[in-house]
């Protein structure tokens, strides 16, 4: 029996009532360090629950299952060898990052480029985080977007356009007064939407295939689908484990301990060791909600396989169609409900980060003489505007999709993110001072000549292909660069010194 689309909707209303709300008894007495920070009296257990969700994403919900047995690839389980990675990048981010971060007292943590190198490079730093959380918000909006236009809302006669305005503004609803202080509960109601549709799409598969929960593991390996670890094929092999897993710790890094979005929920923490402790928690939950996620996965096509059910052409929709045209109706409802929490707790939450770091980084609001009533006004402008933005960019993502989006999410990644992880790492390995205005070709030179060296690796590097590892590439580039930067330094100090 298919769910309704009337009935999707109404689920989608509800879903989003008790959203506005948690804003509206989070709102009270509000102001800016409320919107940007939760006045640092965030529950370190509460944000932790919530970042799975924020960090997971309607890309993982959809995505993730959908590449487990992907066309020809069969990436299987090899995803988690990237997750394994994780654990480093989280590592070097509660021990590193986060006490430079708190003895700061940053707002946005950008704040460390403009106080390590000068104003150039900690807006070009602002600037690519802007830019990449553009990008990877529009590619999990779109996620959801196309779901509700095939499903829901298209059925009815509502333009893709306009299901997009709709679920932007549904974020914009519960976002704009409270920020960060309103995301940190509506994120962990979201991550147990999201969880306990998983599990109970799991329990729906498993019954319905005679499978036990005690041989899920053994089922899923027979099926051919359940190899983690990929040592054999070398480093040609896109699916290769030290690929993955240096990848994974490089991504985990920056798209977290570099990320604004990311670093603005630990930085509601009550104190660094809250924060701290949030950081490791949620690096063991973020394990096993990924195994969790695999393994549906492996299920799905296992399902669909028995079944008798065609897969479809683009694996993101896997997921999608059997829980809404397969599945029992109240599983079609928590798929729906799963979607949604998952789609929203990143969408959400990167709003109001990129509100936060156009605000702060690039208008300077905090360092302006502005009453709270002018910073409130021009953060509502920002908000708006940025929203309107997201808008633009999933529209135009429509007509460009041409496959899974999880692996978009993290090639641009590779490219917008490397600049600052080149630049971080040089600030917090050396004392050097750099030429603060060449920052900015040496960060635009970088993905560029990434880019290039990516196309023909395959030709000068005797088959290698870099993957996920052009992060490392675009980040070493950009550290070189500012080596050059910091010689180039000390000479013009010495021949001024001379000349003195």
């Amino acid at each position: 029996m298919q769910i309704s689309s009337g009935v999707i909707l109404l689920i989608i209303i509800s879903y989003f009532l008790v959203l506005l709300g948690i804003s509206y008894f989070t709102t009270r007495k509000a102001d800016s360090q409320s919107f940007y920070l939760g006045n640092r009296k965030s529950p370190w257990l509460v944000v932790a629950f919530g970042m799975i969700g924020a960090s997971l994403s309607g890309v993982t919900f959809i995505s993730v299952p959908g590449a487990v047995g992907d066309g020809g690839s069969n990436m299987a389980f090899s995803y988690m060898q990237m997750v394994f990675g994780y654990l480093v990048g989280y590592l070097i981010i509660a021990t590193v990052l986060m006490p430079i971060y708190y003895r700061m007292n940053l707002t946005s943590i950008y704040g460390f480029l403009e106080d390590r190198f000068g104003p150039v490079s900690y807006k070009i730093g602002a600037a690519y985080f802007l830019l990449s959380r553009v990008i990877g918000a529009s590619l999990r909006l779109y996620l959801v977007s196309i779901v509700l236009d095939q499903f829901v809302l298209g059925p009815l006669g509502i333009p893709f356009l306009l299901t997009v305005i709709i679920s932007i503004l549904l974020i914009w609803s519960y976002t704009f007064i409270g920020g960060i202080k309103t995301i940190i509960w509506t994120d962990t109601m979201q991550t147990l939407f999201m969880l306990l549709s998983v599990i109970l799409t799991i329990v729906f598969i498993c019954n319905a295939l005679d499978i036990s929960f005690a041989n899920i593991g053994t089922s899923i390996k027979e099926s051919g689908l359940g190899q983690m670890f990929f040592f054999e094929n070398g480093w040609s092999d896109p699916n290769n484990f030290y690929k993955q897993f240096i990848s994974g710790a490089l991504l985990a890094l920056v798209m977290t301990g570099l990320d604004q979005d990311m670093m603005q929920k630990n930085l509601s923490c009550k104190s660094l060791k809250d924060a701290q402790k949030n950081m490791f928690v949620f690096s063991i939950i973020l394990i096993f909600a990924n195994l969790l996620f695999l393994s549906l996965g492996a299920l799905l096509y296992m399902y669909a396989n028995q079944m008798g059910i065609i897969i479809p052409e683009k694996s993101d929709q896997l997921y999608p169609t059997l829980a809404l045209q397969h599945f029992s109706p109240m599983i079609g409802v928590f798929f729906i409900l799963g979607l949604i929490a998952a789609a929203y707790s990143s969408a959400d939450s990167a709003l109001t980060a990129l509100t936060t770091s156009f605000s702060v980084d690039i208008l300077d609001i905090e360092k302006k003489n502005l009453s709270d009533a002018q910073k409130k006004r021009t953060r509502l402008i920002v908000h708006v505007g940025f929203s309107l933005l997201l808008v633009v960019v999933i529209v135009v993502f429509n007509a460009l999709n041409d496959g899974a989006v999880i692996n978009k999410v993290f090639i641009a990644a590779n490219y917008t993110y490397g600049p600052l992880l080149g630049l971080y790492t040089f600030g917090v390995l050396h004392k050097r001072l750099v030429l603060d205005p060449w920052v900015i070709i040496v960060c635009i030179a970088s993905p560029i000549l990434s880019y290039i060296i990516n196309m023909y690796s395959g030709v000068w590097f005797n088959g290698f292909s870099f993957g996920f590892l052009i992060l490392a590439l675009n980040g070493f580039i950009t550290y070189l660069g500012l080596w050059i930067l910091s010689l180039i330094h000390d000479q013009q100090n010495n021949r001024a010194s001379i000349k003195s």
